[in-house]
């Protein structure tokens, strides 16, 4: 799959100019694209309580499962994705000023759960992997695995 760098950073840059910042003044927004090609969009939401701000990658990985973008299969993380689910390949987070911003370490871990290690992600260097950025990474595996017997 060849991945439009450009494009994808440009939609990134459009959500952003929709994002509802007024207490940080940092509008951020994030575009991904799904395993068949098809392009979601996501852009920070603040709230008053500042730990119930949705960040610009929450709203991506939403509109992925809510539009069924991708396709049905195990991701990176071990986790086989629900029906209708998608499976990212590259996202692009970007500030209003249209420069790449890295996703916090909370995002980090909800965009494995869509992608998986080798998703790629939209550096200021170029692409890096998401397994790179978030290394020794907690999976649906190891919670299968340290789950209480009972």
């Amino acid at each position: 799959m060849i991945i439009d760098w450009p494009g994808l950073r440009a939609a990134a840059v459009g959500a952003a100019g929709r994002a509802y910042a007024p207490y940080s003044g940092l509008r951020v927004g994030a575009a991904g694209l799904a395993a068949d090609g098809q392009l979601v969009t996501g852009c920070n939401v603040e709230n008053a309580s500042y730990g119930l701000t949705l960040c610009a990658e929450c709203g991506l990985v939403s509109a992925l499962h809510a539009s069924g973008a991708g396709a049905l299969q195990a991701s990176g993380a071990g986790v086989v994705h629900a029906a209708g689910a998608g499976t990212l390949r590259a996202v692009a987070v970007v500030a209003g000023d249209g420069q790449p911003l890295l996703p916090c370490g909370r995002c980090r871990q909800l965009l494995l759960e869509a992608g998986g290690g080798d998703l790629l992600v939209d550096t200021a260097e170029g692409p890096v992997e998401l397994k790179v950025l978030l290394p020794a990474a907690f999976t649906g595996t190891d919670l299968a695995a340290r789950r209480d017997q009972r």
